[in-house]
């Protein structure tokens, strides 16, 4: 089965380059390529990628206000020439930053990165309505959804706070994660996902759960905002 991927950039060079790139990996095929991202977007409402190589500085739409408006991103990797958006980048949970001009070098670690995403999103066992299995060492450890206080991610690894102060660290991706949580779960920071039933207070822009302070990060207010909306409505 081969990875699904899509360019958009303005630039027609930086496409063809990408593309070039592309071709030297058999397990990866190139659907599509967009010189905006308006176009992008319009090919996304009827069809699905597991990858985009994305542009930032573009004429219509850049391209880190393009992926805020997708519903469900596919995996991304920014492709630009400007350093200044690499923070951004990391809030928005993009696999990886490539600086122009991407080198074949540079280029096969994110493809490597992506890969290794694909690989740790399969080793997760299965899901029920109430709890998961997740390896630690050489155990696969039980952890009930309703027990999880917070997770909190740290580059690769997470950690699953639990009631009466256990914890569970693990080579594990937050997104990757995220997708296996029930809906009272939601992520609220780059770094960190709570449990609503566990709430205790709330500010503008901090959110307190077993007497800890957890931040609301800036791309992920609209995500809060939206959860008390519909806890309000209930």
């Amino acid at each position: 089965m081969k990875h699904k991927c899509i360019i958009v950039d303005d630039e027609p060079l930086a496409r063809e380059l990408i593309a070039s790139h592309l071709a030297n990996f058999e397990s990866f095929e190139l659907a599509d390529s967009f010189e905006n991202a308006l176009k992008a977007y319009s090919y996304l409402e009827t069809n699905s990628v597991d990858l985009i190589f994305l542009d930032i500085e573009m004429p219509l739409l850049k391209g880190n206000d393009f992926l805020k408006k997708l519903k469900n991103p596919p995996k991304v990797i920014f492709t630009t020439a400007y350093r200044e958006y690499a923070l951004e980048g990391y809030e928005l949970n993009v696999i990886d930053y490539l600086l122009k001009p991407i080198t074949f070098d540079r280029f096969f670690v994110s493809i490597e990165k992506f890969k290794q995403l694909q690989t740790s999103k399969k080793e997760i066992n299965p899901v029920t309505d109430n709890h998961i299995f997740v390896t630690s060492g050489n155990k696969n450890i039980k952890i009930v959804f309703d027990e999880i206080l917070y997770i909190e991610s740290l580059k690769d690894y997470i950690t699953i706070h639990l009631e009466n102060e256990k914890s569970h660290h693990i080579k594990q991706n937050i997104s990757v994660f995220e997708k296996l949580l029930n809906p009272d779960f939601i992520r609220i920071h780059r770094s960190f996902i709570i449990n609503t039933k566990k709430l205790n207070a709330y500010s503008k822009n901090e959110i307190e759960i077993n007497n800890v302070e957890i931040p609301i990060g800036n791309s992920y207010k609209e995500n809060w905002l939206n959860y008390l909306n519909s806890a309000i409505l209930k």
